[in-house]
């Protein structure tokens, strides 16, 4: 997948790391949890990568192009986890990690979609799809941290 340069990012690289995948937006209700979200990555950067995909799926919160989202990323937030280029996490369109994240034919066992912005996929080091978490559930909260191990 692009990151918000355009540079194609190999996951590979996160071979035998837990993930958090959350689709994000810069105009929701949920966007402080970018603040969240760069606390877990900095004070569990041992056992998990966070991973953002921000989406214009929900209500049109996430209109920005990749310069602008990563300018209000940064400024308001000082985000340095990993941010890509928008996708969409719902639907017909959905880009095809999405699609695995939310078919339990692919993922063993989870049908969710996001069902708003900032939804959490927690994948394991694996590979293992491990956790779905809904927005209000915040990122640090213990529910998701009891699972990195």
């Amino acid at each position: 997948m692009k990151d918000l340069s355009g540079n194609e990012i190999d996951f590979k690289q996160y071979q035998g790391k837990n993930l958090l995948l959350v689709n994000t937006a810069s105009h929701c209700g949920y966007t402080h949890q970018y603040k969240e979200l760069q606390k877990l990555s900095e004070e569990y950067k041992d056992k998990v990568v966070v991973l953002g995909f921000p989406s214009n799926d929900f209500a049109g919160q996430e209109p920005g192009s990749r310069e602008e989202i990563r300018e209000f990323c940064t400024k308001n937030y000082s985000v340095t986890f990993q941010l890509f280029d928008k996708i969409h996490v719902k639907g017909k369109s959905k880009a095809s990690l999405y699609s695995w994240l939310s078919d339990k034919s692919q993922n063993g066992w989870n049908d969710q979609e996001p069902t708003w912005n900032f939804c959490k996929y927690l994948v394991g080091p694996t590979g293992e799809l491990i956790g779905f978490y809904p927005s209000r559930v915040s990122p640090m909260d213990e529910s998701i941290l009891s699972k990195l191990k």
